[in-house]
């Protein structure tokens, strides 16, 4: 093996050739004194390399050689071509298809002529990143088997099922019993399973503590009844151990004759989606895979992009909206309220009610808030007798200074403190958090007026208006219009009015958009009164143009 002549290397690439469709790993032969490197062409699927076939052997290795391990690959590679070692075995990273460091371990042999020269360095590379084909813990094929089993499909699979199951908070088991006993749950699970299935049934075990139970024949309704007849095993099991460990199970479910598939990328993406639905829907149960929630979430995804690259570049996109509260002993602008507004190339305008709660759950709403502060304090300081009324995100309030920030702020603009109203929300408060309460009290030290949003909504509104002791509370057009409706709910908005009026709140009452509805919920002596009547939301610059202030 020491030495081969030039016949010997040209059999040695058929022998490649013929091998490229047989295996995983990727065989190759680099010629010395041609420059020339020859690898299996099935790795050109994977790498981002130029060709199967090319020259300048070592230089063009930068194209995919992960740019941290070249240097290291380079030194040991010209060691072998100069003689100096003839073995080279190296962990280190190839660059993939779509531009992702793949880890492999590459081993090679240098060839000699008679002279001792180096001729050809023949070796394998093979991943070391990969899945495993098999999971010995379980006795189940892995998810490599499973991917080789979808992707030399070339027509639709039309019918069948999947049934991808997750062991609920399976981590708690790891850290509380040890990794050893987790591996016996797994196994455990996979025999719950794997007892249960018909011929026409596989089961792979995929990642940590997930399974997939692939059928050819059965329908949805077959695989919820699969999933159901798993989780009664599984509580068996339970009981069997007299309740040591609690295991429950969520699962997601695609169809196929609903949604024919032949690509393994999209079968995983969706089966995890509906598993992910089944863990937010409380765990411990299914979810059939639906492409319109799909969509919806992807729309989502690439929303909260979009609210990203705004932020990133100078809140483009972003506006605030203001619409008059008006003062009913005066019928003049007591203030005005501040409301975010956003629109961008990909989906135009988005209603507040969509982009929002997406600012809330990345934490966007932190910067973005601030701005808002910002630019209505800047508009409000451009007039001395009203006041703005901002809503600010829970988020904000248990993860920031917000007082600080106002404070800054209003400084900067030179304003009175209580030209300031901070609007808060039930949603999202814990009374007795500390942030909050040091926030109410702060602002209330500050003689920054506050007012609590949509009351009336929650159970505990009573609370916060006795333990809080807001300057206004609002009453929203649904609560409104119920009042309007329904004797009843008319009696308990106007002890709502009365009772607020007596310890000092003043009442805002939202949404009256006709003269009928103003002058019916004129006789509960209401304070302040904001609405389409008097105004819609707009932009500064057409506020200032529409009203007298």
């Amino acid at each position: 093996m020491d030495r081969l002549d030039a016949k010997a290397i040209k059999t040695y690439k058929e022998i490649i050739l013929i091998l490229d469709q047989c295996i995983d790993d990727y065989l190759f032969v680099m010629d010395i004194d041609r420059d020339n490197y020859f690898i299996s062409p099935h790795a050109m699927k994977r790498f981002n390399i130029p060709s199967y076939e090319f020259s300048d052997s070592l230089p063009a290795h930068k194209k995919f050689v992960y740019k941290d391990d070249l240097e290291m690959l380079l030194s040991d590679m010209n060691k072998m071509v100069s003689g100096k070692k003839s073995f080279h075995n190296l962990q280190y990273r190839w660059i993939g298809k779509d531009g992702i460091p793949i880890w492999i371990n590459c081993r090679s042999k240098s060839i000699k002529d008679r002279d001792g020269n180096v001729k050809y360095i023949i070796g394998c590379i093979n991943e070391i990143g990969k899945r495993q084909v098999a999971d010995n813990d379980s006795g189940l094929l892995g998810e490599m088997s499973f991917k080789n089993l979808i992707y030399p499909i070339h027509e639709d699979i039309n019918q069948g099922f999947i049934l991808r199951i997750d062991i609920d908070d399976f981590k708690n088991i790891n850290e509380n019993f040890g990794v050893k006993y987790g591996d016996v749950a797994l196994k455990q699970v996979g025999n719950c399973i794997k007892k249960l299935l018909t011929k026409n049934q596989q089961l792979y075990r995929i990642v940590a503590d997930e399974f997939i139970v692939m059928d050819v024949v059965g329908s949805k309704e077959d695989a919820r009844d699969l999933y159901k007849a798993i989780r009664r095993s599984i509580t068996r099991y339970v009981e069997s151990i007299n309740y040591d460990i609690y295991l429950t199970i969520s699962a997601g479910i695609l169809d196929f004759h609903d949604y024919p598939n032949k690509s393994y990328n999209s079968i995983m993406q969706w089966t995890e989606f509906a598993l992910n639905q089944s863990k937010i829907n409380g765990k411990n149960t299914y979810t059939i895979f639906k492409q319109e929630a799909y969509q919806e979430f992807l729309r989502k995804n690439k929303l909260t992009k979009e609210l990203h690259k705004a932020v990133n570049q100078q809140f483009k996109g972003f506006e605030v909206y203001f619409q008059p509260i008006i003062d009913m002993k005066t019928e003049k602008i007591h203030s005005m309220e501040a409301l975010l507004r956003f629109e961008c190339d990909e989906f135009g305008k988005i209603s507040p009610l969509e982009f929002i709660p997406l600012l809330e759950e990345s934490d966007l709403i932190i910067p973005v808030g601030r701005w808002v502060l910002d630019q209505s304090l800047k508009a409000v300081s451009m007039f001395s007798n009203i006041k703005v009324q901002i809503n600010m995100s829970y988020v904000q309030v248990l993860k920031t200074p917000a007082l600080n920030d106002i404070l800054n702020i209003i400084k900067n603009y030179k304003i009175e403190n209580n030209q300031l109203v901070i609007e808060l929300t039930e949603s999202g408060f814990i009374e007795s958090n500390k942030n909050f309460i040091d926030f109410c009290n702060g602002l209330k030290k500050e003689n920054i007026l506050l007012a609590l949003d949509d009351f009336g909504t929650g159970y505990s509104n009573f609370h916060y208006l006795y333990n809080l002791k807001p300057d206004y509370i609002k009453i929203d057009r649904t609560l409104m219009k119920n009042a309007l409706s329904n004797e009843y709910e008319n009696m308990l908005l106007k002890h709502m009015v009365d009772m607020a009026h007596s310890v000092g709140v003043k009442i805002c009452i939202e949404g009256i958009e006709e003269k009928e509805e103003l002058e019916r919920i004129m006789l509960l002596k209401p304070d302040y009164i904001q609405g389409f009547y008097y105004g819609r939301s707009v932009s500064l610059s057409v506020f200032m143009e529409s009203y007298e202030i």
